[in-house]
């Protein structure tokens, strides 16, 4: 089938089963143009609790399929492509993690939702890019672990400074490739562009920007914003909507290295299989999914 063809089965599949499509902002173009809703973690979370819709189609990353299951338990969740996962993600396991909470008695656990159920079910409280100064805040703790995030969780403890936090061994592979040099070259060559970068980001490259924040700050950022160009320190799906949104205005890649190639996986072929085959159907063991929900409730409860 061609592209348009794809998209008429997809609708038509969407209103026979009841469903929802949500994307993230690091997925391809044509992607975020069938979804319904798209955004970064922490709204595509809040969505997916409150969407009346039988069947969401999570077209992102495990863990995000993972959450969405977590906060919404009835509903049915398709991660279109199954072998979407995040690295760093992985580099943070429930064992490792059990072990790091006993050589901390009395810390409190701050996960980053890029994070698996069975971590999350470890954990106090989770946050995201766009929340996790607020969540931090909002723990009463004065000592915090936090995973797995080693950049993002650096950071934050530059924002809350009364608080200690002990950072976990993990970083993003694409954020955390980008160097000060290639900043500094990029800079060179547009001395009048705004730099803006995500936290996960190295501490250098966070240091050196006009800008930081989530993916979804970054683009209303760059909208709202009287400049006329930018430099863009996050995976390069965000291209899309800034360019989107922004006609008028000119975005430029800090690196060309930022791409995720798990965020790429899903096309229109895996959402339109997804529909049509129910598949594939995230399950969470219940004595998981239930010390995990709290959470994430405890972070959609964290005023900003």
């Amino acid at each position: 089938m061609n592209t348009e063809k794809v998209k008429d089965e997809i609708w038509a599949l969407k209103e026979k089963r009841n469903a929802v499509i949500v994307a993230h902002n690091y997925q391809i173009g044509d992607v975020q143009d069938i979804a319904d809703m798209v955004g970064d973690s922490f709204a595509l979370s809040k969505y997916c609790a409150g969407v009346d819709k039988r069947v969401v189609v999570f077209c992102g990353v495990h863990f995000m399929a993972e959450s969405a299951k977590i906060l919404s338990p009835v509903k049915t969740i398709l991660l279109p492509e199954i072998d979407a996962g995040c690295p760093m993600a992985d580099m943070v396991t429930p064992e490792a993690l059990i072990e790091k909470k006993k050589q901390h008695p009395g810390a409190a656990v701050v996960c980053y939702v890029n994070t698996s159920a069975a971590v999350k079910a470890e954990c106090d409280i989770c946050c995201t890019s766009s929340n996790a100064v607020s969540v931090i805040r909002s723990v009463k703790e004065e000592t915090i672990i936090f995973v797995p995030d080693k950049n993002l969780g650096r950071y934050v403890a530059t924002k809350v400074p009364e608080k200690r936090i002990v950072l976990w061994d993990g970083y993003c592979i694409t954020h955390h490739r980008v160097t000060k040099e290639e900043v500094d070259q990029v800079r060179r060559l547009h001395l009048d562009a705004r730099l803006l970068v995500h936290p996960e980001c190295r501490e250098e490259v966070v240091e050196a920007a006009d800008f930081v924040g989530s993916t979804s700050q970054i683009i209303d950022f760059a909208t709202a914003s009287d400049a006329k160009k930018f430099i863009i320190g996050t995976e390069m799906g965000v291209m899309h909507s800034l360019k989107a949104r922004n006609p008028h205005k000119e975005f430029y890649l800090l690196s060309q290295g930022m791409v995720c190639p798990n965020m790429k996986k899903t096309t229109l072929q895996s959402v339109y299989h997804a529909l049509s085959e129910m598949k594939h159907a995230i399950e969470i063991p219940p004595h998981i999914l239930d010390r995990a929900k709290l959470s994430l409730q405890r972070m959609m409860e964290v005023k900003p």
